[in-house]
């Protein structure tokens, strides 16, 4: 059985610790929907004053994120690239830090809990996966170190995919 960690030091040791977990729990596995699964589930026991973690996946026939592995409430289905923070995200290919997601141009509501949001999107050989989305109820929950080091977690759990 696999045990999540938890850290008592730095923001730093604890993404690193959590990085390292991601590898250990992944290693081996090819299959993208068990890996992001587990990379959810690893996310929501580590991050805490979170209320929603998981994937979007692109579709490219319909040009649309779809609702893929998730931890917390039944979310939004489809999400058409460009709209809301996850749209803008997967195609601005950047990872977007919302403090207040009320303030945030077309923001779609799926969870009326959430006040602040991180998306980062899913590259892999120039081809658009997805995005990671993390929601908060509190206002700018995440920050410049959280960006870093959930970007630093992506870029590992693209090698598993």
């Amino acid at each position: 059985m696999f045990q999540v960690e938890k850290y008592k030091g730095s923001k730093k040791d604890g993404y690193g610790l959590v990085t390292k977990q991601l590898n250990a729990l992944l290693e081996g596995e090819r299959n993208a929907i068990a890996n992001l699964s587990n990379a959810s589930a690893l996310l929501n026991q580590f991050l805490d004053r979170i209320n929603w973690v998981g994937f979007y996946l692109f579709e490219e026939e319909s040009n649309q994120l779809v609702l893929g592995p998730f931890q917390g409430l039944p979310a939004c289905v489809r999400i058409p690239l460009g709209r809301g923070v996850c749209g803008t995200s997967a195609d601005e290919r950047r990872t977007l830090v919302v403090e207040d997601v009320h303030s945030f141009p077309g923001h779609i509501a799926c969870d009326a809990a959430s006040q602040s949001e991180i998306v980062i999107p899913l590259v892999k050989d120039g081809k658009l996966l997805g995005v990671l989305d993390i929601d908060s109820p509190e206002k700018a929950r995440f920050d410049d170190e959280d960006r870093q080091y959930l970007e630093a977690f992506t870029a590992e759990l693209l090698k598993h995919l």
